[in-house]
């Protein structure tokens, strides 16, 4: 049971960070150690409404959302709050389907989408981002 006030719970939830996540962070320092360069904060533009991922890589048209399990719904980590049902189902569902509707706009706009679970080692995510961007590169 949720015994906060609306304001209290407005505080915590405007306390949840959305970019320099942790995950984000060492997602970043891992790609860094392997020499990868990367842009923060760019918003591409997708025809529709501007879209700002965590990480792009211009030149390889690939952008990169780093994903809490909690926020995004994630099918094996996500574990869905016991109280206040209704609204966390309706916010995740909600979440998860403005991800996909993202994912299509930039796919549509010829761009690469990589979505990277919080709950993945940060190095593996690195490396696999690393081979890919090799490889659009070498296109």
């Amino acid at each position: 049971m949720d015994d906060r006030s609306a304001n209290d719970r407005s505080r915590t939830m405007a306390a949840v960070r959305s970019t320099n996540t942790t995950p984000e962070r060492s997602v970043r320092a891992a790609l860094h150690r392997l020499g990868v360069r990367y842009r923060l904060g760019q918003v591409v533009e997708t025809g529709g409404r501007p879209i700002r991922p965590d990480l792009v890589f211009k030149g390889a048209r690939v952008v990169v959302f780093v994903d809490g399990c909690f926020w995004h719904g994630c099918p094996d980590h996500c574990r869905r709050p016991g109280s206040n049902v209704e609204y966390w189902n309706a916010k995740i569902d909600r979440n998860r389907a403005r991800d996909a509707r993202t994912e299509t706009a930039l796919r549509d706009a010829g761009w690469t989408v990589v979505r990277v679970w919080e709950h993945e080692p940060a190095a593996d995510a690195a490396v696999a981002l690393a081979a890919l961007l090799k490889d659009r590169r070498r296109r």
